[in-house]
């Protein structure tokens, strides 16, 4: 019976009505108070029978202090705590000291109290109800902020979880990198995040799907990249301002900018992609239209060997990577130039795939000219995804 397990406990313990309440609670409905309340009365009832005191409240619960009375107050601090930060929905946790949690276990294991709940999850939970009634939030499995309540010191820590934007980006101009670089002034990362990091405030990541290097251009549909802004005070950003800020540099263009997931986050930045080149070829020692168009038609399904280009070396493991290039089509323009499209597979140096890189490259441009050729001038026209 509860009520002789109850007799029992109290016979020992000095317990306010939520932690009496909380010793069974996977009993029944309602809340811990409501039920250590209705478990003291019935208790009580059957003791008036006998002819016994009933057994009170204590003013100061042994086991948590009382700590349950001061949720109003800690309502307010977290209020204040969140000054400035816009959300909608929340979670509480709580840390306890250890004794607690050590005198709440071992009063479980004195009377084998088997439908018990920790004192941190009836807290946390009374607490978020409080703190929602006050303000109009919701809780959430994955909020906007996460409140952190030392129950006794009265300490407050919020956790502000970051807000993913997607978009994809073109790069119009050539010399300047995608992420800072020394001795550049500016990159797309800065320019973007510059508009994102004022209009949320909070500190923004650049994560690009994949990158061309400075003196190539992003053009067409754009590349994929993902912004991480880390505890933004504002989370209902006006995108269509950012875009216009971002636009306006002349240099980086975005579109399409929707907030996402994490996990949506996480599959743009790690999904295959192909990509579609424009690169203008010098060969130095001469071209013929006929040359131009029987390398496209070789290029054409070919898979490629290469291994890490010198140039990125230090940057990059030492490897051979295998690619395959799905287009190829050329268009001569004199004598020592012709332009060549490409589809290729994401993470092919197409710079490499021309010159041969002495080598590290097999076939290359050059190997199926039988001369050497450089990429004079290359651009991303289009990022494809597979």
């Amino acid at each position: 019976m509860i009520t002789e397990k109850a007799a029992k406990v109290l016979e020992s313990h000095k317990l306010c009505d939520h932690c009496l309440g909380r010793l069974f609670a996977g009993l029944g409905k309602g809340t811990n108070e409501e039920r250590g309340k209705a478990v003291r009365f019935v208790l009580n009832m059957e003791r008036s029978i006998e002819g016994l005191p009933p057994v009170e409240a204590p003013e100061t619960c042994e086991l948590c202090g009382n700590v349950f009375e001061r949720i109003p107050e800690l309502a307010g601090r977290m209020e204040e705590a969140a000054a400035g930060v816009e959300f909608e929905t929340f979670l509480v946790g709580s840390r306890f000291p250890g004794e607690v949690r050590e005198n709440e276990k071992a009063l479980w294991e004195e009377f084998g109290i088997e439908t018990a709940e920790p004192i941190n999850r009836e807290f946390n939970r009374e607490l978020g109800k409080a703190f929602g009634r006050a303000t109009g939030k919701d809780t959430a499995k994955n909020p906007d902020v996460v409140f952190i309540v030392e129950p006794y010191s009265g300490r407050i820590e919020l956790q502000i979880n970051p807000i993913y934007v997607y978009g994809r980006y073109r790069k119009l101009v050539r010399g300047i990198p995608q992420t800072p670089l020394q001795d550049f002034d500016e990159s797309v990362a800065s320019i973007i995040c510059r508009a994102v990091s004022r209009a949320s405030g909070g500190k923004c990541v650049f994560k690009g799907a994949g990158r061309e290097d400075v003196d190539v251009r992003m053009l067409g549909n754009g590349r994929p990249f993902i912004v991480e802004v880390k505890r933004p005070k504002k989370r209902k950003l006006d995108l269509d301002a950012v875009k216009g800020e971002i636009n306006a540099s002349g240099k980086v263009e975005v579109l399409n900018l929707r907030f996402v997931s994490p996990k949506e986050a996480e599959e743009v930045l790690t999904r295959n992609h192909r990509k579609e080149y424009l690169a203008l070829v010098l060969v130095e020692e001469g071209v013929t239209p006929e040359e131009a168009e029987d390398v496209a038609g070789k290029l054409k399904g070919l898979e490629i060997h290469q291994r890490t280009p010198w140039r990125v070396r230090k940057a990059r493991a030492d490897k051979v990577r295998v690619r395959r290039v799905h287009e190829a089509e050329a268009r001569w323009l004199d004598g020592k130039h012709f332009e060549l499209r490409l589809v290729t597979d994401g993470g092919l140096y197409i710079k490499e795939l021309i010159s041969g890189d002495k080598g590290r490259t097999k076939p290359s441009v050059s190997d199926l000219l039988g001369k050497p050729a450089w990429c004079e001038r290359l651009d991303v026209i289009n990022i494809l995804d597979d």
